[in-house]
């Protein structure tokens, strides 16, 4: 498979050269040359098929022949070694859960499968590569985790101080080994502009090897297509329309289930679900896309301004406004609204959900106002403990750790404070 820039000033490049580059040279993000689809029987049998052989379908066209089968069957089976299980709340609404890897978030498979194909690629390689990556929260933890002890990789996140969770915070700075962080003076999007920076520098890249864990890069962000065919695996023969209500930030999420309806995958409709960082929701209805400086809110995740994943958006849609408003409806909450849903799902269904899934569960009940006859499932993308304060604050109960959150938990924090691309440029060049 070959990969195009969406700035279509750029060569076209292998899916080895796209993982380990990150960006086009043209600062353009990469996207598939083409998109087959895998056929009704695929999604007529597919309950007779595991999760790995599910997502060796689903995935196989877009790295091959780079990645050899057997290779491949080995990423995909170490990358989805956890559950990813539907939990129905009521007639209408669905859960995902896609919080049972080892950093508790839906990160972890993109982040497990992107590190062992960099690994892979760079099995045979002296040289080093420095995964640099932006987190606004979950993204540092699953690739800290993910990448740690692989070979030839040395990882450096950048995230806002005082932005993130203390439990995402212990995730991606107590790791050691060939993890580092930088805590930056600033919000995501001051973090984001200094990771795209970077790339461009050409002084800092003709001495160094770098590229993106983030979603911009294709093996973060395609194989996040698997577990919407999960969800459709538990769900098809309960309900004909389902529709899946995604918390969005970077868009990445969204995008990747968008790719798994390109390849045939039966998904009637997207929800994407905003915290009050709502340029999509407004694009929607106006057909001006303006980013604005994020705000800070409890769902910090979704606190983008500018998220980067949009155009691959508009490329799957073919850039066509009708097309897109056709597809994907999008709302917008407030942090008092998301946690009245925390504590609607709490009293109504005993389900303790994280700000993110009730942002996503609150996008589900705007889409069934004027569609009653679908089945919204909403994806819950962490585990409540991580987001512990807000939790509780709302139920009014304590929260018990689960083992993954336990073990980081007191481990000695490590990070280095920079506020400047500068600070970030002497710290990479030292």
């Amino acid at each position: 498979m070959n990969y195009y820039s969406l700035n279509k000033q750029a060569p076209d490049s292998t899916f080895e050269n796209a993982v380990v580059k990150g960006l086009a040279p043209d600062k353009g993000l990469y996207f598939p040359e083409s998109i087959t689809p895998l056929g009704e029987d695929f999604f007529k049998n597919i309950d007779n098929l595991s999760n790995t052989e599910i997502a060796l379908e689903a995935i196989r066209q877009f790295v091959s022949p780079e990645i050899p089968e057997d290779v491949l069957k080995t990423i995909v089976e170490e990358t989805l070694s956890f559950d990813f299980p539907v939990v129905q709340l009521n007639e209408n609404i669905s859960t995902l859960e896609l919080f049972h890897g080892p950093t508790m978030a839906f990160k972890d498979v993109g982040a497990r499968f992107m590190a062992r194909c960099l690994g892979y690629f760079n099995k045979n390689n002296n040289n080093e590569v420095t995964v640099l990556v932006a987190t606004s929260g979950d993204t540092g933890g699953a690739v800290a985790n993910g990448f740690l002890g692989v070979k030839g990789v040395n990882v450096v996140i950048l995230y806002p101080s005082g932005k993130v969770s203390d439990i995402q915070e212990n995730q991606l700075t107590t790791l050691g080994q060939n993890i580092r962080a930088l805590e930056v003076n600033g919000t995501f999007d001051d973090c984001q502009a200094m990771v795209k920076k970077a790339f461009l520098d050409e002084e800092l890249t003709s001495q160094m090897q770098l590229t993106s864990a983030n979603s911009i890069n294709v093996a973060r962000w395609l194989p996040q297509l698997f577990y919407f065919m999960f969800a459709y695996k538990q769900l098809h023969k309960k309900y004909d329309d389902i529709v899946f209500s995604v918390p969005s930030g970077n868009f990445g999420n969204i995008c990747a289930g968008m790719m798994a309806q390109q390849l045939g995958l039966p998904i009637k409709h997207f929800v994407a679900s905003n915290n009050v960082n709502n340029v999509v929701t407004r694009y929607l209805q106006s057909q001006l896309y303006e980013p604005k400086p994020s705000i800070q809110t409890i769902s910090n995740a979704m606190d983008v301004g500018a998220p980067s994943n949009f155009i691959r958006i508009q490329e799957i849609y073919k850039n066509q406004f009708e097309n897109l408003k056709e597809n994907v409806s999008s709302y917008s909450f407030t942090d008092d609204e998301t946690r009245e849903a925390m504590l609607e799902m709490y009293n109504a269904f005993n389900y303790v959900a994280d700000p993110h899934g009730a942002v996503g569960y609150l996008g589900s009940k705007e889409y069934l106002n004027e569609n009653p006859n679908v089945h919204c499932v909403f994806l819950e993308t962490a585990h409540p403990t991580k987001f512990l304060d807000v939790v509780e604050e709302v139920v009014k109960e304590k929260q018990p750790l689960p083992e993954q959150i336990q073990e980081v938990m007191g481990k000695e924090k490590v990070s280095t404070i920079i506020s400047t691309y500068y600070d970030l440029k002497g710290f990479l060049l030292s």
